[in-house]
């Protein structure tokens, strides 16, 4: 396929390898096909419905640009409309496959999470639908790492490292108070793949360190001592006695959590008590007003008896980083597969296909969804939670 012209789009929250996607595309672009043209859209989707973009000049070829873009859902007509990127009335897959078509595209590269991938799904349909030439070839963007069928997603090792360099700094608070509880809060709405690997990370590089316990400074006081995902059935009065051996043997108890663990149990109180549970564009419920590490810290300080309760959340920290190395490697050859798939004719979402012998390909459109739930029965987790002395379990259950 003779490609002319490359749109680029990112969409959704920032990750580590978004200005490494941007580059290596450009960069494989200007190796294979140096007199593609390439423009990226400013602002994710917005940029497209509006017809905003950046022309990549030679100078940009050079420097790889860095774009950090957030983006809407094409196919949320009321948000699109409420927001003026579309007039009442129009189609804003409509609209998006005009623009496309009016800025001469032929390759469009969507980076983004599940949303972004989704919607470039229905955009792409629809340009099939109505016999647009257009090939959408996606890159998975997300901290999450929760997208059906791709095994690792782009940026999600890296926020992982990234997370328990964070907490490194953080738990030096444990000795600054008598019985100190700590909660550490980590992005991921329906998947603990990013906090059990955050934890886990954490936890092994504790292993490196010497520490000099007769002077208070342990390897006990400073570890991972509860790990709470979404996926996991938790028995909070059976843990809340098993921490409290631990604060009254170390004088503190550090917990990571999921930001989305325990999500409904606080509904349903919220809506229990007459309050209205805050909801986003997509109907998902804004974690950051239902505030589950505050929950959680509200919880454990009763059931523990800690007298101060310290909540902190690394998510803005760790998916603002660069790449590290093994995502640098990750993100290399699912872009260098991109652009050949692209200039192949082939769309899809390029990244290890769980179905297929984790074959790296471009998926198929139709096969991407987001909420791919963690894996609870990976060794490696549950090799920390036997260190940690916690059971394993599929919700968290709580008694009032």
């Amino acid at each position: 396929m003779a490609v002319k012209k490359v749109a680029l789009l990112t969409a959704g929250g920032l990750a580590p390898c978004l200005s490494t996607a941007i580059g290596r595309l450009i960069e494989r672009y200007t190796e294979v096909s140096p007199e593609t043209e390439i423009i990226a859209y400013v602002g994710g989707y917005k940029g497209l419905l509006k017809g905003e973009s950046i022309e990549v000049t030679d100078e940009i070829r050079k420097n790889a640009a860095v774009l950090y873009k957030h983006g809407v859902k094409l196919t949320n007509v009321k948000d699109c409309e409420k927001r003026g990127l579309v007039q009442p009335g129009e189609n804003p897959l409509e609209v998006a496959a005009n623009q496309l078509v009016k800025d001469g595209v032929d390759v469009l590269h969507t980076i983004g999470g599940d949303d972004t991938n989704t919607t470039a799904a229905d955009l792409a349909a629809y340009l099939a639908e109505n016999d647009y030439s257009l090939i959408v070839v996606g890159l998975p963007k997300t901290i999450d790492n929760d997208v059906f069928p791709i095994k690792q997603s782009l940026g999600a090792w890296t926020a992982a490292e990234e997370g328990a360099k964070y907490f490194e700094n953080v738990v030096a608070e444990h000795n600054a108070n008598p019985r100190m509880l700590i909660i550490h809060e980590v992005m991921g709405r329906n998947c603990g793949w990013l906090t059990a690997y955050t934890a886990k990370v954490y936890h092994d590089n504790l292993e490196e360190l010497d520490f000099l316990p007769h002077i208070g400074l342990s390897q006990e006081r400073k570890d991972v001592h509860a790990v709470f995902v979404p996926e996991m059935e938790i028995d909070i009065a059976a843990e809340a006695e098993r921490l409290k051996k631990v604060m009254d043997t170390v004088d503190n108890v550090n917990i990571f959590i999921s930001e989305g663990a325990g999500v409904e149990s606080i509904i349903k109180e919220m809506e229990a008590a007459g309050e209205e549970v805050p909801r986003d564009a997509f109907g998902h419920v804004k974690l950051d007003a239902v505030n589950p590490g505050a929950w959680f810290g509200k919880q454990f300080a009763k059931l523990l008896g800690a007298e101060k309760v310290l909540i902190q959340k690394s998510g803005y920290y760790a998916r603002a980083a660069a790449s590290n190395e093994a995502d640098l490697k990750l993100i290399k050859e699912c872009c260098d597969v991109a652009v050949d798939s692209a200039i192949a004719g082939i769309g899809g979402v390029v990244g290890h296909d769980e179905d297929k012998n984790d074959e790296l390909r471009a998926c198929e459109f139709p096969r991407i969804a987001g909420g791919k739930p963690f894996n609870i029965d990976e060794p490696w987790f549950g090799e920390l939670l036997a260190d940690i002395g916690q059971a394993k379990g599929g919700k968290v259950i709580v008694e009032h």
